[in-house]
């Protein structure tokens, strides 16, 4: 029945969304040549319609590419919108190439933009309208999936308390299927309905959309047995591996002659075109950046010259990509010191090396602009984890778990970390796990996010020292 009723769903989506490309432009065509001043009508509304029709199978194949018909019960919203946005634009990408290929000169390009705003808009609304109508359904007790968890284990626990924080799944916990040794009636506030060992018997009496197999090292030796009665039953079976925490959310698999394999740390990056993507972004950037701060540059190295005796810029020893070292530029906002003096101290609050117009660039992060320069060499990227000093990385290493990991893409100037308030005198952990999030979901919008993000919260930074 469950699964009948998101066939039935899925098709009405399929029917809403093809629906809304048609009238889209539909309602840009009377915008445009109705109620805008001077809408002169170029094209007749049959010769408007002609490529709108054939536009429609793309749109179709676009959002089947980009996953859109699956099931929406745990796909965050983000996610699926961030995909709405992806097919529309290379859908009128495509239409806009048709469009000269076919020489329909005369198509309105404002009744194109409006359309394409309109179909995003449109489309969107009608996704968060059916989560929001399928959120108030569940939560009355209709369309859910009836679920066993196989297995009181601490990855159960974990599991039951992700299904009890969102009722919007629409997860409904039938029992669970204890391990022999287990002797309670209970298991985290469910019902124990049997042990492994008799669990085709409980799958004869309990019914069940989906099992999820939750089974700890100890006792993986049963895990063929277990997946045969669920097969034997007919019933779809999830795995929730023990080793959850070691492994992203999304790993990558790979296939060895029908040996799968798990890369435990997928980097977006480590592929070529988006790597070339990023790097063409970050010196189009950073040319643009120090040609508009040009006069903030000269200015900076003219007061730093007056404020201390020494050079203009301060070179420091960093870790890079592939752990390699480099040296990372700044204004200097110190007075001189020994290499021996710098390479292993923190910067303070009321450090007494610091000079006047020092603190003042460090608190505008006007300082780090000359890493602009280390972005065009192809030391840094604009966006990115921030670099550390070999002394630092060096401990952190042994300190902090997965520290490492960071030093598998270019670090940045600005990063996720810092937007978030992670900058100078803050947890080192914390620090890293929002490097590890932005090495593990990288995409060029999120780039955008961060930069925009920085735009507006991080220039003045009440942690920088």
């Amino acid at each position: 029945m469950i699964r009948e009723n998101q066939k039935y769903l899925n098709k009405l989506q399929i029917l809403i969304d093809i629906g809304i490309i048609p009238i889209s432009f539909l309602a840009s065509y009377y915008i445009r040549f109705y109620l805008m001043e001077d809408g002169l009508i170029s094209l007749s509304l049959r010769e408007t319609l002609m490529p709108i029709l054939c536009i429609i199978p793309i749109f179709f194949f676009l959002y089947n590419l980009f996953d859109l018909y699956s099931t929406r019960r745990t796909k965050p919203a983000h996610m699926e919108i961030a995909s709405i946005i992806k097919a529309n634009i290379i859908g009128f990408v495509l239409f806009t190439v048709g469009l000269f290929i076919f020489k329909v000169v005369n198509f309105s390009r404002w009744m194109l933009g409006i359309s394409f705003v309109l179909s995003i808009s449109l489309t969107i609304g009608t996704r968060i309208g059916i989560r929001l109508i399928l959120k108030k359904y569940r939560k009355l007790g209709y369309n859910l999936k009836h679920c066993l968890v196989v297995g009181s284990t601490h990855t159960a626990s974990l599991f039951l308390n992700k299904v009890k924080q969102h009722p919007d799944w629409g997860y409904h916990i039938a029992g669970v299927v204890k391990n022999p040794s287990c002797t309670s009636d209970s298991f985290a506030g469910h019902r124990v309905v049997g042990d492994i060992l008799h669990l085709e018997e409980v799958l004869s009496k309990h019914y069940a959309d989906m099992v999820f197999i939750t089974l700890e090292s100890e006792n993986m030796d049963e895990l063929g047995h277990i997946l045969h009665q669920c097969e034997k039953a007919g019933v779809k079976t999830s795995i929730i591996p023990y080793y959850h925490k070691y492994i992203p959310a999304k790993p990558y698999m790979d296939d060895l002659d029908g040996l799968p394999v798990i890369d435990i740390r997928h980097v977006p990056l480590d592929n070529l075109f988006k790597n070339l993507a990023k790097r063409a972004f970050d010196i189009l950037f950073s040319l643009v950046i120090i040609i508009l701060t040009s006069p903030l540059l000269l200015f900076s190295a003219l007061m730093v010259r007056l404020s201390s005796p020494g050079p203009i810029l301060f070179k420091q020893e960093r870790v890079g990509l592939n752990r390699k070292n480099f040296y990372m530029y700044k204004f200097r906002s110190m007075k001189l010191q020994t290499e021996e003096d710098e390479k292993d101290k923190w910067t303070t609050k009321n450090d007494p090396r610091k000079t006047r117009w020092g603190t003042f660039m460090r608190k505008t992060s006007i300082d780090e602009l000359p890493q602009f320069f280390n972005v065009l060499m192809g030391d840094m990227s604009v966006v990115g984890p921030r670099p550390e000093r070999p002394f630092f990385v060096d401990k952190f290493k042994e300190d902090i778990p997965r520290y490492m990991i960071k030093h598998q893409v270019r670090p940045g100037i600005t990063g996720w970390a810092q937007v978030n308030g992670f900058r100078g005198d803050t947890s080192i952990e914390g620090r890293i796990d929002h490097d590890l999030y932005y090495i593990e979901n990288w995409t060029f919008t999120f780039d955008i996010k961060i930069i925009f993000m920085t735009l507006v919260t991080g220039f003045v930074n009440k942690n920088a020292y």
